[in-house]
């Protein structure tokens, strides 16, 4: 199965990797690999933190200043070295909102394949007032009954925790989404 990656030479030798088929645990795998000192690509999911963030009762939705299609989603980030998941979102929603984080509670872990990521999603209750890091530059702040979810990534969470709250999800294809919200007016 070759992927696209952006590693191309071995990082213990310096060899362009190959795509090179080998005896694994699960049987024959074709990875990138060094042909000169067998070292692998195993390419790795890498672990993602989202938030349902929750704001004195109403869900934060921000568009990153790369999301050029209008579409607003969780605040979402990596973890830094030696960072458990709980702290890495606390940061992430202060480092992107300018919010305290209150109460953690797991939603789940997911999938997400296009990426080659695994989202470990979070409700967080915040409080404090929004002030947004660079990297987003829009925000809604949206009652959970008028929420529309997304169908992939941390989208799933989002439909998770709004069942857990009694709210039964509309879910969209982004697209779909960016199309539906760009008329969205939400109630002071």
């Amino acid at each position: 199965m070759q992927e696209e990656n952006s590693i191309r030479y071995c990082p213990q030798c310096a060899t362009e990797l190959r795509w090179i088929e080998s005896q694994e645990d699960s049987g024959l795998v074709q990875r990138l690999r060094c042909p000169a000192c067998h070292w692998t690509h195993w390419n790795n999911p890498t672990p993602v933190l989202a938030a349902v963030v929750e704001l004195e009762g109403r869900i934060l939705l921000a568009r990153n200043a790369l999301w050029t299609d209008g579409f607003f989603g969780l605040i979402t980030g990596f973890m830094e070295a030696r960072e458990n998941p709980e702290e890495g979102i606390a940061r992430e929603i202060r480092e992107e909102t300018n919010l305290e984080t209150e109460h953690l509670e797991l939603i789940g872990a997911y999938g997400f394949a296009r990426r080659n990521q695994v989202i470990i999603a979070y409700h967080a209750r915040a409080r404090g007032t929004v002030k947004l890091s660079p990297e987003l530059v829009e925000y809604r702040l949206i009652k959970p009954a008028k929420v529309r979810c997304w169908t992939s990534g941390t989208g799933q969470a989002l439909q998770k925790w709004l069942r857990s709250q009694g709210h039964t999800p509309e879910v969209y294809e982004r697209e779909e989404l960016v199309r539906l919200e760009a008329g969205l007016r939400v109630e002071p």
